[in-house]
């Protein structure tokens, strides 16, 4: 009897957690966006992986902190690696040598290797300070390349050389002054380290030179700008690994330009275009390379190069020759192949390939007009020669809209719509009905009926235009139906369907871009825009998105006062509001109001300005005040204007600061008041709309407390405290129905140990009216309840009986949700991020069911119910993975929405990858599978029908026989 009271509970738990998504499901109802980031122009470059290989593969350190490999043929990712770090406070830094089967990156206090042709991490070192600047010493004649890294560690300048294979120090160079470290670099025979020495908005460059076996100082030189250098930012360009290494910067009027070789301290100045606006340096980073080098100058109108050569026995800069100075924006790129340099230029027009001796053109390609669109901001090239002065060139170009795109002479390879990556924001939004048609409707709600029913039926003769190719459509439409295929090639348009799996996602991220995407059709990017007039400061800081599905209208409000209203089928903007013209805010929540839902935006300590009457929430608004507490207002009509006015005050305990406030999603419908027992007995669930979870923390005592308030009243409904839990790491809650869960950090200890362990704990809560079954609480059945005005009952207010259990996860969770359904029928499932393993959990409710029993197996009534025995681990099993075996980086928020079909939850996962799928907790018992083979079903049918129809004469004549048979 014990063994089938645990595999029953097991065998009933199976469909949701034995397997995520079916292998005919993979690519169907999912898709994903796998994406690096937008490419940095120091971080991006060809490189061979294997020395004995022709390919090469492109690499990238991009502006998210994540460095990878991709394939140039096919855009597609080969290895990528998430670098620990904030990518926000250093650029980062890439590198690799020539002919290396390894590449070298650094951000923050890191600095690692890494297997070109896999990504596996070969070496992994970690400083004090910041590094500044990272090289590769490309010696000649040397059998290994090394690492040469310049650090800031509290205004000590320190220089290492860090051996390329092996990961260790060989030297360091430290000194110990004011001078602000800015790069490294380095010829065949020295090592120059470059600071910058002076005061704030005058500096000077100050050059170490170092020798490259010992890191012994070999001299320093001072360069004097007069003024010109006013921080990091105005040294454009420090050659390294090239035979000749400059340094070049720009007075402040960008009319001419300031040329140095390392190791010398004359300095050279050539005049730049008039009107320049930008000026970039591009040279070669080889040592067997010619040392030529080429100024990008930048204007309103266009943009120009100018090649300059430098004399390696006199160390003299001359102006070799001029690329004409063309309209439109366009971009340069250098590649090199033994001591040949090349220059690649990227216009709107064409592609073309010069030589670094001489302005003679050796190669043209026109760019497709069709194909063009976006602007190239920057990119890299790779140039091979095909033999008979033939020459081709693959160029990865990062445009003006984010994409990554590869040209390959002249013709349009793939694009990686990189822009994508760094979502902050991101909402579900219902595809509008068509303008015209929501006006019909309109019209006709609005009128007499029979005016409105002469209306209609003029309306349907009209659509009968229609009829003959719907009638055409029928055919394909069966088959496809049939064959269980998609059906017609899709249109492009945004159509509904009437399973509700088709509706957009908005979504904006950290550089100011906004995005339209169709769920229903694999993630494609219906729309895209810049919302530059709206972000004031880099990265974009989104407080709140919100979309009106009455209006087809999305409202995305940032930090700084700046709002931005668009059209969610189009993108088109409808009103915008820059920053610094309304006052910051801190927060923006959706509200109710007679004149329709809006995004109320919250002021610096939880401040709420006077709104029209008419605009003014019609529920309780929960903000954080500038103490630390949470303060429940409601809005009071005034005149033309109302205002908030406080209702109720929560103070957590003296020491303790709120951590998080989590709420419950706007569509939580209720299917059932109670729950059925094993026992046909009924536990009725505590169903109050108004809850919100708060959790504080105290730092000095490792301590966290849980609260369930009623934000109509404030009053704290129930709490749990944890003792041993660190607040520094990620606290997550999530609400829903009559129940609530939270993941944090902390200390435990088993049943039967008194030793302490730590690990990531997942608490959840169920809410009941009354601890025993049957029973509805001190409130009966009460038809009415005010939170405000509790019933006079001498058990006092009404507080829910709550059930608890804690369970230890085998790995982190991040960025909790719950799945929604049309009616709430469906089981909901909780989803996390587990960021260590790169994927999305669906865990099953069965599985964090709080009453399941604890220290003995559960009894049959228990067993019908579904319990089984309480074991305290979850091992995170790869079958409950909805993303199954891709690896989704960086996932910051989950968001949910019901389809038509009850059975069916949409789910949407941003930050830097984008992945969404459909997940059924309860099995899809509303629609047929795609593993469902019609074409059988329909055949068998035929058949049949066919044997009826060929055996039903025989019988009728078989029967009639019998019948003059004589006895």
């Amino acid at each position: 009897m014990q063994l089938t009271s645990l595999i029953l509970p097991l065998f009933l738990a199976l469909p949701s957690t034995v397997r995520a998504v079916f292998e005919d499901e993979v690519g169907h109802i999912d898709y994903h966006h796998e994406l690096l980031g937008v490419p940095q122009r120091e971080t991006t470059f060809f490189h061979r992986p294997r020395r004995q290989d022709k390919a090469s593969l492109l690499y990238t350190l991009s502006d998210l902190g994540i460095v990878g490999a991709v394939n140039p043929s096919s855009g597609a990712i080969v290895w990528r690696q998430l670098l620990e770090g904030n990518s926000t406070a250093s650029r980062g830094h890439l590198r690799a040598g020539e002919d290396e089967p390894w590449v070298v990156s650094a951000l923050d206090d890191a600095v690692q290797a890494w297997d070109a042709t896999t990504g596996r991490n070969l070496w992994s070192l970690h400083f004090e300070g910041t590094v500044k600047d990272l090289e590769i010493m490309e010696m000649t004649g040397a059998s290994n390349k090394d690492v040469l890294v310049l650090f800031d560690e509290a205004g000590t300048t320190v220089a290492r050389r860090i051996h390329g294979t092996e990961g260790r120090v060989v030297w360091e160079y430290r000194q110990v002054t004011n001078d602000v470290p800015l790069q490294v670099s380095t010829n065949v025979e020295k090592v120059f380290v470059i600071t910058l020495h002076g005061s704030l908005l005058s500096y000077s460059l100050h050059v170490l030179v170092l020798d490259t076996a010992t890191g012994k100082k070999l001299d320093e030189i001072v360069i004097s700008t007069k003024g010109e250098i006013q921080g990091e930012n105005d040294i454009m360009f420090v050659g390294a690994n090239s035979a000749a290494p400059v340094v070049a910067w720009t007075d402040n009027n960008l009319n001419k330009l300031k040329v140095n070789v390392l190791g010398t301290k004359a300095k050279v100045e050539f005049p730049l275009t008039a009107g320049a606006v930008n000026v970039e340096i591009h040279a070669p980073h080889t040592v067997q390379s010619s040392a030529h080098f080429l100024v990008h100058t930048r204007t309103e109108t266009g943009n120009k190069g100018e090649v300059y050569h430098v004399d390696l026995k006199t160390n003299a800069v001359t102006q070799a020759y001029e690329l004409p100075l063309l309209n439109g924006p366009g971009a340069f790129s250098t590649s090199s192949h033994g001591a040949n340099v090349y220059f690649t230029r990227v216009t709107a027009d064409e592609v073309v390939i010069t030589a670094s001796g001489s302005h003679g053109v050796i190669g043209r390609w026109p760019i497709p007009k069709q194909a063009t669109g976006a602007a190239a901001l920057h990119g890299v090239s790779e140039v091979v020669l095909k033999g008979n002065d033939k020459y081709s060139v693959r160029s990865a170009v990062v445009t003006d809209s984010d994409d990554w795109t590869l040209i390959y002479n002249g013709e349009f390879g793939w694009t990686r719509p990189e822009g994508l990556s760094g979502a902050v924001a991101a909402t579900w939004a219902e595809i509008p009905e068509s303008e015209e048609f929501a006006r019909t409707l309109e019209a006709e709600a609005h009128s007499s009926p029979w005016a409105a029913y002469v209306h209609r039926v003029n309306r349907h003769i009209h659509e009968l235009q229609y009829l003959p190719a719907w009638l055409q459509s029928i055919p394909s439409r069966f088959v496809s139906s049939v064959l269980g295929t998609d059906g017609p090639a899709p249109t492009g348009q945004l159509t509904k369907d009437s399973f509700g799996f088709h509706k957009l996602v908005v979504l904006a991220t950290k550089r100011g871009k906004i995005y339209g995407l169709d769920a229903g059709n694999a993630g494609r990017i219906v729309w895209g825009k810049n919302a530059h007039e709206t972000p004031a400061v880099k990265p974009w800081d989104v407080k709140a998105i919100f979309a009106d599905d009455r209006l087809g209208f999305v409202t995305i409000r940032g930090a700084h006062g700046e709002f931005i209203i668009v059209r969610s089928e189009t993108g088109q903007t409808v009103e915008v509001m820059p920053a610094g013209l309304m006052p910051a805010i801190e927060g923006a929540i959706p509200v109710d109001s007679e004149a329709g839902s809006w995004l109320l935006p919250i002021g610096i300590g939880g401040e709420l300005s006077e709104v029209p009457n008419h605009w003014a929430p019609k529920q309780i608004i929960v903000t954080r005040t500038a103490t630390g507490e949470l303060q429940g207002s409601q809005f009071v009509a005034g005149t033309e204007k109302s205002t908030a006015a406080p209702v109720w005050t929560f103070s957590p305990p003296k020491g303790f600061t709120i951590a998080t406030v989590a709420t419950r999603s706007q569509h939580d419908p209720v299917a059932s008041i109670g729950r059925v027992l094993g026992d046909r007995s009924v536990k009725y669930k505590y169903l109050n709309p108004n809850t919100i979870v708060v959790t504080a923390v105290e730092a000095s005592t490792a301590s966290l407390t849980i609260y369930l308030l009623d934000s109509v009243s404030g009053q704290i409904l129930t709490s749990s405290a944890f003792e041993g839990v660190d607040g520094s790491k990620d606290i997550n809650c999530a609400l829903a129905e009559n129940w609530f869960t939270c993941t944090f950090y902390g200390e435990y200890t088993l049943r039967d140990s008194t030793q302490v362990l730590k690990g990531y704990q997942l608490v959840i809560t169920d809410l009941y009216e009354s601890e025993v079954s049957n029973d509805r609480g001190v409130l009966g059945d009460a038809p009415d309840y005010s939170a405000l005005d509790p019933i006079d009952l001498p058990s006092g207010a009404p507080l829910p009986s709550a059930v608890s259990k804690t369970f230890v996860l085998s790995s982190p969770l991040t960025a909790l949700a719950v799945t929604q359904t049309r009616q709430g029928i469906t089981t909901r499932q909780v989803l996390a991020y587990a960021p260590e393993l790169h994927s999305i959990a669906g865990l099953p409710r069965q599985l964090l069911e709080p009453r399941r029993p604890v220290g003995r197996d559960p009894t049959p009534a228990e067993v019908e119910e579904g319990l089984s025995r309480y074991q305290a681990a979850i091992e995170l099993d790869p079958r409950m993975m909805i993303t199954h075996r891709r690896s989704v980086l960086g996932v910051r928020d989950i968001i949910t929405a019901p389809a038509t079909l009850e059975s069916t939850s949409l789910v949407f996962a941003y930050g830097i990858d984008i992945f969404g799928t459909r997940v059924a907790p309860s099995q899809a018992f509303d629609i047929l599978g795609r593993g469902f083979n019609k074409a059988t079903v329909v055949a068998t049918v035929l058949a049949l029908m066919g044997g009826v129809a060929f055996l039903g004469p025989i019988v009728r004549k078989k029967q009639i026989d019998l019948r003059w048979q004589t006895s």
